[in-house]
């Protein structure tokens, strides 16, 4: 079988996310010869876009930025030496007579594995954009859809736009050291956990309810003001603002995924109890899988979709072997890497 020789892994993961570095961490700890491709020049997924934001919802940490989180991550997903490829998208993938894969990258390399699992998230997402007149022209220099770090607005007056929870995380994490923050929604109340909205009404941030950026006004590419229109009242209101964070989330783009023949259902791949997809080989874990019961956005969850793919894939590769539950405390390798450190 072609997926035996030393050229193909046992499994490749698409997507360096916290449910894919989990995985191949538990794909090691299998034994399986393991490959993640991510598409970004780094691993961590979302994460490293809000790396100044304090995670409190992963299993046994009580706080984490993640920033750390992903650090933490990408160690334990190198213990058994995973190969990695960065900055390739996977743009076609071919099953071969035997059952094996070859997946073809942007880059024009050729990936040669027996198993797939998707760990992509919500796949490509394509930010919503803001519909104001000329707004492309301050887009990457003052008008922003994510940013690395909140660094770059210190001392500044930043108007964050949206209501959900990325707009309020935003503007919380603005509010000590922005020379000014306004936070303007459409709607009359926020959409974000109730929990941060009650700390942000206890900050200093202007909210700005029922109200939308009508126009940008600045001049040689510097933006200077922009005008508020408020729609229960009926008026409007000049703003003076260096930037503006722009939160009105994003459209999910699952690619050339959606070619591969799986079972896809408001753009989530459907899998089973055990992540197998539709199509035989192909296993998906983490926020692109749906399923009965999925609780969506938790990173927790992910971290036990992985596993339960791995477990799945090596009882797909090994047919006439038992599959049997494996544990960090007695797993001798894994012991023997530690007592070596």
């Amino acid at each position: 079988m072609a997926g035996e020789t030393n050229s193909y892994f046992d499994v490749t993961i698409i997507g360096g996310g916290p449910t894919g570095l989990f995985a191949a961490f538990y794909a090691g700890m299998r034994d399986l010869k393991t490959k993640i491709i991510e598409a970004a020049p780094f691993l961590g997924g979302k994460l490293p876009y809000y790396s100044e934001k304090v995670l409190y919802d992963v299993g046994g940490i009580e706080a984490i930025t993640a920033r750390d989180l992903t650090m933490q991550l990408e160690k334990q997903a190198r213990t058994f030496e995973p190969a990695i490829a960065y900055s390739q998208l996977i743009e076609k993938m071919e099953r071969l007579e035997d059952g094996t894969f070859h997946l073809i990258s942007n880059t024009g390399e050729t990936h040669s594995t027996r198993t797939i699992l998707l760990a992509i998230g919500y796949g490509t997402l394509v930010s919503n954009k803001l519909e104001v007149p000329n707004a492309e022209r301050y887009e990457g220099s003052h008008l922003h859809y994510g940013a690395k770090s909140v660094d770059r607005f210190r001392g500044k007056r930043v108007l964050v736009s949206g209501g959900g929870d990325s707009a309020v995380d935003w503007a919380l994490a603005l509010a000590s050291i922005a020379k000014y923050v306004g936070l303007v929604h459409r709607r009359d109340e926020f959409r974000a956990h109730e929990g941060n909205v009650a700390q942000l009404r206890n900050t200093a941030v202007h909210l700005m309810t029922s109200s939308r950026i009508k126009e940008i006004h600045g001049s040689d590419g510097q933006m200077e003001s922009v005008t508020i229109e408020h729609l229960d009242k009926k008026g409007i209101t000049s703003l003076d603002v260096d930037e503006i964070v722009v939160c009105h989330g994003a459209k999910p783009d699952l690619g050339e995924i959606k070619k591969w023949g799986l079972k896809i259902e408001r753009d989530r791949i459907v899998v089973d109890a055990w992540m197998q997809t539709s199509a035989e080989g192909i296993f998906a874990a983490g926020d692109v899988v749906d399923y009965p019961g999925k609780l969506p956005g938790l990173i927790a969850g992910g971290f036990t979709e992985g596993p339960a793919a791995i477990n799945r894939i090596k009882a797909y590769l090994n047919p006439r072997q038992e599959v049997r539950p494996i544990w960090s405390t007695d797993h001798a390798k894994l012991l023997a890497i530690h007592n070596e450190s």
